[in-house]
């Protein structure tokens, strides 16, 4: 896929050919991986494709152009992302209900920047599962405003 066939404005229609884009590379992703897993160097373990990983994906990395174009990486975000920190999932959420913790990994792509992979842990197998892949545009290393609480 080229960089150019992904359209880069914010109108719903961009961001329906973004998901549109997204779910055809799973679907080529998958083909070309019957497995549907990538052994992951820092986790030493596989991460899986699901339908829920694609799903999730194409949900949330339609809405940026870089997100889209992150997900193109995804057999090398997949190897390679590095583990930030295991949280706890969020109550609310359905899709996240099925796994007991959530690992937020990233993964430095030097043509891209920062890549954000999260991968849920499924309660009894504890299979890792990739839940979502989006670029982090915005980063700082400021640290909060003491006078805001986050």
């Amino acid at each position: 896929m080229k960089t150019n066939d992904i359209p880069q404005g914010r109108t719903r229609e961009d961001i329906q050919q973004r998901r549109k884009i997204i779910k055809d590379f799973y679907a080529i992703w998958n083909a070309t991986n019957p497995t549907k897993h990538i052994f992951n160097i820092a986790l030493n373990d596989f991460i899986h494709i699901r339908f829920l990983s694609i799903q999730e994906t194409a949900e949330q990395a339609a809405f940026t152009y870089q997100s889209t174009l992150a997900v193109t990486y995804l057999t090398e975000i997949l190897e390679k992302a590095t583990m930030v920190k295991r949280v706890k999932p969020k109550p609310h959420n359905q899709n996240q209900k099925r796994f007991s913790e959530i690992i937020i990994m990233q993964y430095n792509k030097p043509s891209l920047g920062k890549i954000k992979l999260t991968v849920g842990v499924l309660r009894g197998s504890k299979q890792k599962i990739q839940y979502c892949v989006t670029s982090i545009e915005k980063t700082t290393d400021n640290p909060p405003h003491p006078g805001n609480s986050y």
